[in-house]
């Protein structure tokens, strides 16, 4: 089942700027071939179901490494079985009503 998810990865415990950690998730997603989109408060992410939730687990498990004691994530995820839709025809439909 293909998945587009929004995921906000937010370690506590490392000062203010987590833009390190971030980037460090952004290489797994990268990493996992993964299409997304970053923006100022997450990144969105389609794929396979499977593959975006071990993206997840990786996110973690980095995040932890990288010195995090703790980690707080947002997760909301949208599924379709009547069509196939990507995060650009969601985005195009909206822009095409503007």
């Amino acid at each position: 089942m293909n998945v587009i998810m929004d995921l906000c990865v937010v370690p506590i415990g490392v000062g203010l700027s987590v833009s390190k950690y971030v980037a460090a998730c952004h290489k797994i997603i990268t990493q996992a071939k993964l299409e997304s989109q970053l923006h100022a408060y997450g990144t969105n992410i389609e794929g396979d179901w499977d593959a975006v939730f071990d993206v997840v687990k990786k996110c973690h498990e980095k995040v932890h490494d990288m010195g995090a004691p703790r980690i707080t994530t947002t997760i909301k995820v949208g599924t379709r079985v009547d069509k196939e839709q990507t995060m650009a025809d969601k985005i195009a439909s909206v822009k095409e009503k503007l």
